[in-house]
């Protein structure tokens, strides 16, 4: 199977206030794309494709470079150079699009700046080796497992029906409560700690190519004059879904996410990684 690890690293960094993908993480000076990475190849990723903006291309080749030698092994995807400008990034349904001509087979889809762990990437791999070209996975995580030590954030909460996606359900403003209860503001709401969320992980076959391009025809045409309206991959696999062209399975990883919205998240995602 020549399966390929797509990272998404075109993100402005907009809350954190900077180049999120680059900040250093690790103990010896890892991003979390080079977790990424690492978990990726292990798993069986034989193609690791990297989608920026061409204003970081050098900064993220000068990374690579010092992290393993060379730049063998790598593509890169110029996000901002397919399809139309726009200030900001189209979302990351656009991203993978953008894609479409380097990548020749299934392939898994992560964020760079999240860590996911190495079994969460094996799930992925595990999960389209030998689908067909209408099964895609969605590697979910346990929401408690994925909760910053202070402020909210935005989760996709998943619906299952068996080991199959029923729903996801774009859930904002989680937090912990004082007396130990995780609860959000829209839709309103508690939460239970094993609630399966999304964290922007999936593995797709290469099919999936030929339904982003039909879905961003549609998107640009409604939404071509919106400055920041974003065409999403999880509205376009839960469409896929509803549409019977798509069945996704939901393997849950046991591994706890790491990541960062704001600087002052830096610190406790360094103590965590600190032995990874």
């Amino acid at each position: 199977m020549d399966l390929s690890l797509v990272i998404m690293a075109a993100g402005l960094g907009s809350r954190f206030g900077g180049t999120k993908q680059l900040v250093e993480v690790g103990p010896n000076g890892e991003a979390f794309l080079d977790f990424a990475i690492k978990d990726g190849r292990a798993a069986g990723c034989s193609q690791v494709v990297l989608i920026i903006r061409t204003d970081i291309e050098a900064d993220v080749q000068d990374h690579l470079i010092r992290q393993y030698g060379s730049l063998d092994g790598f593509v890169f995807v110029r996000q901002d150079e397919f399809g139309p400008q726009r200030d900001k990034p189209w979302g990351t349904a656009h991203a993978v699009l953008s894609t479409k001509d380097v990548v020749n087979g299934p392939f898994i889809v992560v964020n760079a700046d999240d860590y996911y762990g190495p079994s969460s990437f094996q799930l992925a791999a595990d999960a389209v080796a030998g689908a067909d070209d209408k099964t895609a996975a969605l590697v979910a995580f346990q929401l408690s497992k994925t909760l910053p030590e202070e402020g909210s954030v935005s989760r996709g909460v998943c619906a299952v029906d068996g080991d199959q996606l029923a729903s996801i359900t774009e859930t904002h403003g989680i937090a912990r409560g004082e007396d130990g209860v995780i609860r959000s503001e829209d839709p309103a709401g508690d939460l239970g700690d094993d609630t399966m969320v999304s964290m922007n992980m999936f593995a797709f076959p290469q099919s999936l190519f030929g339904h982003l391009a039909s879905q961003w025809d549609e998107f640009y045409a409604e939404h071509g004059d919106a400055p920041k309206t974003e065409y999403l991959i999880p509205d376009v696999v839960d469409r896929l879904r509803g549409e019977g062209e798509l069945a996704v399975k939901v393997p849950v990883s046991t591994e706890e996410w790491i990541g960062v919205t704001n600087p002052n998240d830096l610190d406790p995602a360094r103590a965590k990684l600190a032995h990874r």
